[in-house]
């Protein structure tokens, strides 16, 4: 399909074949970066439980680079390229690459600076110490001196995604993940007379093969095929660019730091209950961080056809497409909800014999699992959001979603008296105002012209 092709299909084109045909090669890359998650620890477990507990440690971080590099400020980039496609602009388009990679570049420093130089302090502040703490470091101390390579791969990603082109990113990632697992093998365990590296074998091998994807991803965007060419600005750098995918991507890494801090001060709550509550809320939760990369695998897809909509002053087409793909991603983590809800141990029983966290984990699947349609939802109105290059109401509704569970879990414990159930139910409010807020959004102006 020639870019013009794949432009007119974006604007015209039938809207739920347009999504399906779109999000296939990010649903097939969100299920290979899932396999390579669950083999890092696999792997890393054949090392001793201080290890895994090493690779725990450092994984809330890990996770960050992975949501912030390609859904955030990465959804950034590819609203900044979609809305300059759809409104015919291929010089801005370009523009927005080339700062793009620029603050690629950046933020790979700032992970390295904080994560590197105050690692120590960071994981010890979750609770690592001794030799556990000494394997999170030096696993973080590759990953993110070599996180660069993350960077820039998932911003040009970002960049092709935004063209419509999904499966130039799509399979350069899928391709670097097959290679990802036995590499970390090898590393990790010293196969094939690999270097043993033990719990640095993951970090090596996810540098390695970002690497590798982002020279790919460099590559189509250099030659003169290109439908936007990655070169220097006219004019060198200006802020004016910078503020286009800043404003969606500095905003979207607030959102990452919102949902993640929903989860900690939940787990705080939890955590008067004691060690099998904490664990059984856990290993329920850690399904959610499940759905977030599925709802990626089609809201990606959102944030273009939303962004060249927008640029091309389709506003009615650019509502019809975000609800579309929503509904979609709802029905799909509604499916997985209401399966867990009913068999708990379906899931949890992957992780854990205790009774005591089967007990308190099959409790809050039992509760929150019927609201994870909404939160499928939600987050893919969040990346279609994105497409607009409005942030306001996403962050309102992540503001809502961390109160009503935070203060509504405080009001279960201490005046109410309800315990555990009375907090898991209002995380399952929490999660249907998050999803209510991001639905009146697409009424709002910037949905409108």
């Amino acid at each position: 399909m020639t870019p013009a092709e794949r432009r007119q299909m974006m604007l015209s084109g039938p809207i739920v074949p347009t999504i399906l045909t779109l999000a296939a090669p990010n649903v097939l890359n969100v299920a290979m970066q899932s396999l390579v998650s669950i083999s890092d620890a696999f792997f890393v477990g054949q090392l001793g439980i201080v290890d895994l507990a090493a690779l725990a440690l450092v994984f809330p971080t890990q996770m960050a680079l992975g949501q912030m590099s390609a859904g955030a400020m990465g959804g950034g980039i590819s609203s900044s390229v979609a809305r300059a496609m759809g409104s015919n602009n291929r010089a801005a388009a370009e523009a927005a690459a080339a700062h793009g990679l620029a603050i690629a570049v950046g933020m790979a420093a700032l992970f390295a600076i904080v994560l590197v130089g105050f690692g120590r302090s960071i994981y010890g502040a979750l609770g690592g110490s001794g030799p556990a703490l000494d394997g999170a470091v030096a696993y973080a101390n590759v990953l993110f001196i070599g996180c660069l390579a993350h960077w820039v791969s998932n911003s040009m990603a970002s960049v092709l995604r935004g063209t419509g082109d999904m499966k130039t990113p799509g399979y350069a990632l899928i391709a670097g993940s097959a290679l990802q697992i036995p590499l970390t093998g090898a590393l990790t365990l010293g196969w094939f007379g690999a270097p043993k590296l033990g719990i640095q074998g993951p970090a090596a091998a996810a540098v390695i093969c970002f690497t590798l994807s982002a020279l790919w991803m460099l590559s189509r965007l250099i030659g003169p095929k290109a439908t936007v060419r990655l070169r220097l600005p006219v004019g060198g750098f200006h802020w004016r660019s910078f503020k286009d995918i800043l404003k969606v991507g500095l905003v979207a890494c607030l959102v990452v730091i919102l949902t993640n801090g929903t989860v900690l001060l939940v787990t705080a709550l939890i955590g008067r209950g004691g060690n099998a509550a904490i664990a059984g809320y856990g290993i329920g939760s850690r399904l959610e961080y499940m759905l977030v990369p599925i709802s990626f695998g089609i809201g990606a897809t959102l944030t273009a056809l939303v962004g060249t909509n927008i640029g091309a002053k389709q506003y009615r087409r650019a509502q019809h497409l975000a609800w579309s793909g929503a509904l979609m991603a709802g029905g799909i983590a509604a499916a997985i909800g209401i399966v867990v809800a009913i068999w708990p141990n379906l899931w949890l029983g992957l992780f854990t014999a205790n009774p005591d966290a089967l007990r308190v984990g099959g409790t809050y699947l039992h509760i929150v699992g019927p609201a994870y349609g909404f939160f499928g939802l939600a987050m893919a109105l969040y990346f279609a959001s994105q497409g607009t290059g409005e942030m306001v109401w996403p962050v309102t509704a992540n503001l809502s979603r961390i109160l009503v569970a935070s203060c509504g879990g405080l009001l279960a414990l201490d005046v109410l008296g309800w315990g555990l159930r009375g907090v898991f139910a209002f995380v399952a409010m929490g999660i249907v105002s998050f999803s209510a807020i991001l639905a009146f959004s697409t009424t709002r102006p910037a949905w409108r012209g």
